[in-house]
This record gives structure tokens, sequence and C-alpha cells, in this order.
């Protein structure tokens, strides 16, 4: 019985939480060119934030937790289902799927909490604090173009890769998830200017070419 009534509280959670741009599925949908450049929201994730030194004991606990810190600028650690952003020398980015979070069932940020300890440090709950797009196909590089500094070419910025920028203006960790998808990580309260300034940056692919 208890774990039927937990199991309802999950799914009630779920069904109440509105992603930051759920308002643009359908504009995101439309603004889409498939097989040229595709944008949606990605799905809630479980993210936390982490500032501990890296080579400490509490970083070496920390690490045991998530499959590792990054060591290095634009460097992506941790394990098949959690990835670990570098966004300073003792500042992370964790970025885990749903189910890892405490009040769905999973134990991510209490493990990580345990892990520090009273060491030096932070360890702070963010998964409402980010949201996701994701960027897919051929043009979207040049779509982030448009309004990103950074050097996004192949041989500059390589899967696995995750800096902090700026897309349009709009602080963002950028991601590089595969040979043409990026995934973009804006605060909950950009999400729906970052969204909108996508999709006009997308608005020449779905035009009819001119002959």
């Amino acid at each position: 019985m208890a774990n039927t009534a937990a199991l309802e509280g999950i799914n009630g959670l779920r069904d109440i939480r509105r992603s930051p741009a759920s308002h643009l599925a359908a504009a995101l949908e439309a603004g889409s060119v498939e097989g040229t450049v595709v944008l949606k929201e990605g799905p809630f994730q479980t993210m936390a934030g982490i500032r501990v030194a890296l080579n400490s004991e509490e970083g070496a606990r920390v690490a045991s937790v998530i499959g590792g810190l990054p060591a290095r600028c634009g460097e992506v650690r941790g394990t098949e289902d959690v990835s670990v952003l570098w966004l300073g020398p003792a500042e992370f980015l964790v970025v885990a799927p749903e189910e890892a979070h405490d009040s769905l069932g999973g134990d991510l940020i209490r493990a990580l909490h345990t892990a520090l300890g009273d060491a030096p440090g932070q360890v702070v709950d963010l998964s409402a604090n980010r949201t996701t797009f994701e960027l897919s196909g051929p043009r979207a590089r040049a779509v982030l173009e448009k309004g990103c500094a950074l050097d996004l070419h192949p041989r500059s910025f390589t899967p696995g890769t995750a800096l902090n920028t700026e897309v349009g203006n709009i602080p963002v960790v950028l991601l590089k998830s595969g040979e043409d998808s990026f995934r973009l990580f804006p605060r909950a309260s950009f999400a729906d200017f970052l969204g909108r300034w996508l999709l006009d940056a997308m608005r020449e692919y779905a035009s009819p070419e001119v002959p």
C-alpha cells in the first residue's frame, strides 16, 4: 500500500509539472524543418550545482557518486546516464535523468550532500532552475552562429564539449551532444525569449528557396 501511495505521489508530481517552454511546444514543432534543423524542449532533468575543490578528499567522494569531475574548461565527465559539466575550476553542473531526483524516488541530490558532508563546498538542487533546448540537424550550427561568439566549427567545438556562453544575448551552458546536435541550458526565466529567438533564427530554413 505504501509503495502504491508513493507511486501515485510521483505520478502526481509529473502531472502538475510544467516546463518553462511548454507553451512554445506547438511553435517549436511548426518551426522545425525535418532533415534541416529541429528544435524542441528536452524532458525534465535532475540538475545539481556543485562547488568543491577538485583535488580534495571531498572532491574525490563527490566524483565517486557521479563518475568523475572534469578538470579543464569544456570537459564533460560522468557516466552513461549522468553528465558533469565544467563551469569553473571548482564549479560543476550535474545533469541526470528525471528519475534520479529525490522527489521521484531517486537519491542523487541526497547522495551528493552525503558525499560532501561538512567539508567546504556546496551542493544545490538546480532542477527547476534551468531547462534544456535540443537543437539538431545539418543547419543547427548555422542557427547558433547567428548569435553565439564561440568558434563552433567542428575542429574547435567537438562532441562532448560544454562551455558557458551567450546565445542571442542569453547566458547558457552550451553542450555539443553529437556531430549535428546541441543542448542549450538557459535559466528558466530566459526560456521563452531564447526559444523565440531560436525559432526566428531558424525561419530562413522554412522558407522556399528563391529560384
